[in-house]
């Protein structure tokens, strides 16, 4: 029987394994291997990966090695097992078990004891690691596992490479035969390859936060604990071949799968209503409350369509646990907006998860819930950002922790990382790692660090410490550093989600993830739910809010009015500071050319200045055939059925990926396969082939090849960040919505978007001035006027004026701020009310005082810093802590030189970054 490697070691047992689990695999399949278990420590989150690389080998090559799911559990008792799944059942109670350990420990930790293991030891292989002594502890634990899994324990001889193997192999022998166990042979390898070790070390001294040169006997003897083949291990142990055959007669006995992983949606049934016939009454009612005035035949009939579409595929549960996340924001008055494929759907529409009007909508249905691909929707739904926890809190209690989880994001080690980690532990000095990190540029990968740049700074590329270092730094580029939560992905199951992947939990209180990320459940067919948080929803849902308050008129992202003219024509003037996705200076620039008039047009403005469309060199070719200069060019009639609409010029993701399939014959999975392998190029993966691929494709059909060399460089930019029409289409509704009410309320525009800060590119300064160049009168902070959040006030004349808040005062806690404002009453009378009658510390009053809050009092800053320095202590002292009705201690006066202008302004931005009595620029022309 041929050999298997039971327990391997990925790069998914952080900092200690030295190898990818697709390297694993690859090297497996190269050696001959049958199989292989990816067993990391207390963890389960590379395999899908494994996984994935054997399903692209089998694809090359006609076969690959199977990969056998397995983990390594380490308890608290000191004992090692290697904990291999029989069947789908075992893998659910091995699940648990991770989830029970992870879920008791800090994030990145896992605490289980022996009790936990053999609690879940039903349906498990069992593969003792033997301890470096044994002790009697250690042996009893052992006779217990045995007794309770009885057939299914086996003691690993493990090689050290050390010279006394053949020694230690005899000694484990006799322990495993007191035990009453059979032994198995595993490399226990942590490499695929020997070259590895020289990284394998680094990542030891990343961990034990020491340099290499210390490493001392924690360092790898040599390259030998690799993965090998089975002539290899048979060499190695002479006199125990049967535990190398042995392997394989327990990989016989594992029939799981990770393809038998069968994810199901909520049913979401409710009150003995089937999901199909839920799905199509709220669609109905969706549809009257959309439609007051009679829902149109095609709108109807295309609910119909979309209906039956989802009913083939069975969805219905996934569309009604999205109506059911957006209905509990919806009723707590939190603003969302879905996007993705599914959402610019009239389903959606109905059910209120999108606000894009199908008739101005430019989506086909089928394009994102095809029956053909089999391929579950994709709905993304963006929640204001200040609430969404609320929202993410709100799944979790309706599902339950056990089926509800986030995401895991993994964390990989890029440019600059990787220099300042390998760095150090390789012995150079802090100094260099600094000038070294300053020579990359964003994310950076192999061999940002070229000999120029490093003479530059002054380094020498021929020392043999830093020539080895910068080896270093390109081996670990994409390696996995640690495990983080996803933006908002969340998957949701019918049954218990920990039966499915152990769930731990995240860095912040009160959330729990999965640990695969949206590639692993993309790979194994399971849905999620992207719960997203946006800055500009809270803008827009805080001015729906103002104008309802100042105007009685009350809006929603559905009923603002439509094709507005000034609004169209402030976005040509390029007049979009603040509007969202087009106040970058690259949109900017681009919006007089563009001179966008219809609701499509902001569609295609959203999506052209993107990375693939520049990429590609699509930007110029679009805007010389919209503004009549140059003739559309079709390539092909297949072609101009996918590029009609914008001029022969593919600008969206959709477009790009059904240039590969029309024009260069890809498959659909092909074209899937191509869009993947661009997403992951900068961690890991070759395009070469795929290029060449496409390019030999487009050129059999006919086509130019300079056409075919600018589309595959703009998918090549859609694969780092692309941006899809359905996308688009969702975000420029919020484009519409932040113009128009910057164009008809700008003082209320200004006002939310400094209430909605941290967001966008400006400062509040700008958005100040901004505001005030439009008319908008701005009051400055005001201790018997202002609130926590900026406002707007009636003025002396009646006017709406944008009252700054004290959030805008740095230093200044929104606590302490809702105390002044409670204490306040008929308003203070001196800075010292503050301080007595509020309770805060003097130290926020001198802040107060700073900021020139006290001018509605006759005082000047420097009066009232003068007043507030005068403070002491947090409290008042008890005789003196009311009102003292003009009873206190008089001081003599004291004359403070009045400030200047540019003194004034100085300490403006000092105090809340930004001023209204002068540009900065502005004093200084009279020097000019």
């Amino acid at each position: 029987m041929p050999f298997v490697e039971l327990s391997a070691t990925s790069n998914f047992t952080f900092l200690t394994g030295a190898s990818h689990p697709e390297e694993l695999m690859r090297r497996a399949a190269s050696l001959g291997l049958p199989a292989l278990a990816i067993a990391d420590e207390n963890s389960v989150a590379g395999i899908v990966r494994a996984y994935g690389e054997a399903k692209e080998i089998a694809r090359e090559t006609g076969s690959a090695p199977r990969l056998i799911p397995a983990a390594r559990i380490v308890v608290r008792e000191g004992m090692s097992v290697t904990v291999l799944p029989r069947d789908r059942a075992a893998w659910g109670r091995l699940c648990r078990l991770l989830t029970l350990g992870r879920r008791a420990a800090p994030k990145g930790s896992c605490d289980l004891g022996f009790a936990d293991l053999l609690a879940h030891a039903e349906g498990q292989e069992m593969l003792l690691h033997p301890p470096a002594r044994s002790s009697g502890g250690w042996q009893t634990l052992a006779a217990r596992l045995a007794a309770a899994c009885p057939g299914r324990v086996a003691l690993i001889l493990a090689p050290h490479y050390a010279g006394q193997d053949r020694v230690r192999f005899e000694r484990q022998a006799l322990l495993a035969a007191r035990l009453g166990i059979p032994t198995v042979a595993s490399g226990l390898p942590i490499l695929h390859h020997g070259a590895r070790r020289r990284l394998a070390d680094v990542l030891t001294a990343i961990r034990l936060g020491c340099r290499v040169d210390e490493l001392g006997r924690r360092a790898l003897v040599n390259g030998e604990q690799r993965l090998r083949s089975e002539a290899e291990m048979l060499r190695l142990y002479p006199g125990h071949e049967e535990a190398v055959f042995r392997s394989a007669e327990i990989a016989g006995r594992l029939d799981f799968c990770l393809s038998e992983l069968r994810y199901e949606y909520p049913s979401e049934i409710s009150t003995g209503e089937s999901p199909a016939d839920r799905l199509a009454r709220l669609t109905r009612e969706g549809l009257v409350w959309r439609f007051p005035a009679g829902v149109p035949e095609k709108i109807a009939a295309q609910a119909r369509h979309e209906l039956e579409l989802i009913g083939k595929l069975g969805y219905e549960p996934y569309f009604l646990t999205v109506n059911d996340i957006v209905r509990f924001a919806r009723d707590r008055g939190i603003l969302c907006q879905g996007r993705g494929s599914a959402a610019n759907s009239i389903v959606c529409y109905a059910l209120g998860v999108t606000s894009v009007d199908p008739e101005v909508g430019t989506m086909v249905f089928e394009r994102f819930v095809s029956e053909a691909r089999n391929e579950p929707p994709d709905i993304d739904v963006d929640f204001e950002h200040e609430r969404r926890e609320e929202v993410i809190q709100h799944i979790y209690s309706r599902y339950g922790r056990d089926r509800a989880g986030l995401c895991a994001t993994v964390i990989h080690y890029r440019g600059k990382r990787a220099v300042r980690e390998v760095g150090r532990a390789m012995g150079l000095s802090e100094d260099t790692l600094t000038a070294m990190a300053s020579q990359i540029w964003g994310w950076g990968g192999p061999g940002a660090l070229t000999e120029r740049r490093l003479r530059e700074i002054g380094l020498d590329p021929n020392d043999r410490r830093l020539w080895l270092a910068l080896q270093l730094i390109d081996e670990i580029q994409g390696f996995p550093r640690h495990l983080s939560q996803h933006v908002g992905g969340f998957v949701i199951t019918e049954g218990r989600l920990d039966e499915l992947v152990p769930i731990e939990n995240a860095a912040m209180e009160g959330r729990t993830v999965i640990c695969w990320d949206k590639d692993d459940i993309d790979m194994l067919g399971i849905l999620k739910v992207d719960v997203l948080a946006l800055g500009m929803l809270t803008c827009i849902r805080k001015a729906f809010d103002l104008i309802e308050s100042h105007h009685h008129t009350s809006y929603t992202l559905a009923t603002l009015p439509r094709d507005d003219s000034p609004t169209y024509d402030m976005l040509c003037r390029a007049d979009s500071l603040g509007v969202f996705q087009v106040e970058s200076r690259a949109q900017m620039n681009f919006l007089p050319r563009m001179r966008p008039r219809c609701f499509y047009d902001l569609v295609v403005q959203v999506a052209i200045i993107r990375p693939g469309p520049i990429q590609g060199d699509m930007v110029h070719p679009y805007i010389r055939r919209r503004n009549g200069r140059e003739d559309p060019h079709l390539p092909s009639d297949a072609l101009g059925k996918v590029l009609g609409k914008t001029l022969g010029v593919p600008l969206f993701q959709e477009q790009a990926m059904q240039i590969a399939i029309i024009g260069a014959n890809f498959s659909p999975e092909e074209a899937d396969r191509l869009r993947r392998a661009l997403a992951t190029f900068k961690k890991h993966g070759n395009v070469t082939e795929l290029k060449e691929r496409f390019m030999n494709g487009m050129l059999a059909n006919g086509y130019d090849k300079d056409f075919a060399t600018r589309c595959f460089s703009q998918i090549e930019g859609f694969g780092s960040y692309g941006f899809p029409e359905s996308h688009a289409a969702s975000f420029a509704l919020l484009v519409y919505a932040s113009a128009w009410i910057k164009c008809h309320h700008p003082g209320i525009f200004a006002c939310a978007l400094l209430n909605a800060q941290p967001m966008g590119f400006y400062a509040p300064a700008q958005i100040v001035r901004d505001a005030r160049a439009h008319g908008v009168i701005v009051l400055p902070p005001c201790i018997n006027a202002s609130l926590w959040d900026n406002v707007m006030e009636r003025d002396r004349e009646g006017r709406l004026a944008l009252r700054l808040g004290f959030r805008q005062i740095k230093g200044v806690a929104e606590e302490e701020a809702q105390w002044i404002v409670a204490a306040r009453g008929n308003g203070y009378r001196a800075v010292e009310d503050i301080w007595r009658r509020a309770g805060v510390p003097p130290a926020t009053v001198t802040r107060l005082a700073e900021a020139d809050c006290f001018a509605a009092l006759g005082l000047t800053r420097r009066e009232a810093q003068w007043q507030a320095r005068a403070l002491s202590g947090d409290r008042p002292l008890p005789l003196f802590a009311g009102d003292m009705d003009g009873e206190g201690i008089v001081e003599p006066e004291v004359v403070l030189r009045e400030m200047t202008l540019g003194e004034e302004v100085v300490e403006d931005y000092v105090s809340f970054r930004l001023s209204l009595r002068s540009h900065p620029m502005a004093l200084l022309r009279e020097l000019v």
